[in-house]
């Protein structure tokens, strides 16, 4: 089936472009069948990489943007879309056009439990101070696929998919691009600037050598979907339920329950081991109202989606010609669903920061530090935020055998004046706003 992606492609000559004097890479014995130059080349069509993409392209900047992907259609991929980020796409003219695509709004985030009615609303967007006064929640695909089109708007916006980066070009101590591998054939492009946004795995932070330092205990999050009942209410919210031995998530879809699971580190492995009719009780004693979904959905580990997160940070996120940013630079954990939104801060940063230079032909790894620095403290602040929950909520809780509730000071938080409108703020929009300022 034809995808948008593919009709993009073909428009902009993605597809590997085979030149009668291919070349022989003596050094990896790779035949190069197609080379490319841009000003930047940014491997990972996530987020981060599209948004930056675009904005560079935007600004009459040549960006070839690498996707290791045929397409964006995976499933439990981050789709969290805070008002900090709504603001963003509102400045470049974009926010009016993405809502009117499928999507839905989260109203609040709530802690529950299933033994009893006593439910803390932990965060309650609709009192924010903003255009976009909740969280947007869409597919991420229909999301890249919204960016991609926009961006293909621009000749300077070049898109590979199906493009895996596999080296870094490298003169001396400076990296000049990437070589990547797009079926069997191979192909590199040489760019001022190389920018790795391929996510917590990224291949480009693995080929720099680079090496992120955790900021949280791991812990193991078991994704699944279940059914929704035509009759059930719509309660456009984020819900975390006590009440079983392990926290459990449940998001609202237009059309089915997305679910978590939290577990041990480890606790994955295990729970394979004691088989499915085991997992269905875990499930069933923190979410009973799922009882007969849960067992008639969950046939086997197929249905299951297991991410092991730790939360992490490079102490530079820059070399000569390369700058990390999003996951590839700083891992974050689900807790507050803030990653997506602090990806695409920096790729508005980096567009910011950047595109003067890059236009210029004047760019300097200050430039690149000054990336980070403005980035830095917003990320550590939101992951200390994040370890402290993991500890105080989450971690005296994922324990399989002991019962998980909600701790006596999260309850009584609730009662105090400002609590309630600091965490939406703070989820939403961080230590401080991002503006776009390179339009």
């Amino acid at each position: 089936m034809t995808t948008k992606q593919d009709n993009i492609t073909a428009r902009r000559n993605t597809e590997i472009n085979t030149e009668t004097n291919t070349e022989i890479d003596a050094k990896k014995n790779r035949a190069i069948t197609a080379r490319h130059e841009s000003k930047v080349c940014i491997v990972g069509g996530g987020p981060a990489g599209m948004v930056l993409a675009y904005m560079l392209a935007r600004n009459g900047i040549s960006v070839t943007l690498l996707e290791a992907q045929k397409d964006f259609d995976r499933q439990f991929r981050g789709d969290t879309i805070h008002a900090a980020i709504m603001e963003n796409l509102d400045q470049l003219g974009l926010a009016e056009r993405l809502l009117q695509k499928k999507h839905y709004k989260v109203a609040n985030i709530t802690l529950g439990d299933s033994q009893n009615s006593d439910n803390v609303q932990l965060a309650t967007f609709s009192r924010l101070r903003t255009k976009f006064p909740y969280v947007t929640m869409m597919d991420q695909s229909r999301f890249l696929d919204f960016m991609a089109h926009e961006a293909a708007q621009y000749p300077e916006f070049n898109l590979l998919m199906r493009a895996s980066a596999q080296s870094l070009i490298t003169e001396g101590d400076e990296v000049c691009g990437v070589q990547y591998r797009q079926g069997r054939e191979w192909g590199e492009v040489r760019a001022t600037l190389t920018i790795a946004a391929d996510g917590r795995s990224s291949k480009v932070r693995k080929l720099a050598g680079l090496i992120p330092k955790p900021t949280t205990e791991p812990m193991d999050v078991l994704w699944f979907r279940l059914p929704k009942d035509e009759h059930e209410e719509v309660e456009e919210g984020l819900g975390i339920q006590a009440g079983g031995r392990l926290p459990f998530i449940r998001l609202e879809r237009n059309d089915h329950w997305q679910c978590g699971l939290i577990v041990p580190d480890g606790g994955y492995q295990m729970l394979r081991k004691e088989g499915i009719a085991y997992l269905h009780e875990l499930i069933i004693g923190a979410a009973p109202q799922f009882k007969t979904r849960i067992v008639e959905t969950l046939h086997d580990w197929k249905n299951i989606a297991w991410l092991n997160v730790t939360g992490s940070r490079l102490d530079q996120w820059w070399q000569p010609g390369l700058l990390l940013i999003g996951d590839a630079a700083h891992v974050m954990t689900p807790i507050g669903g803030v990653g997506i939104n602090y990806a695409i801060q920096d790729a508005v940063v980096a567009a910011n920061v950047l595109s003067g230079p890059l236009q210029n032909g004047a760019l300097t790894t200050d430039h690149l530090a000054e990336v980070q620095r403005q980035r830095e403290w917003p990320t550590r602040f939101i992951q200390n935020f994040q370890a402290a929950a993991q500890r105080r909520i989450l971690k005296p809780g994922v324990s399989i055998d002991e019962p998980f509730v909600i701790p006596r000071f999260v309850r009584l938080a609730r009662h105090i004046p400002g609590i309630r409108g600091l965490l939406p703020r703070l989820i939403s929009f961080g230590v401080r706003r991002v503006q776009v300022e390179a339009i």
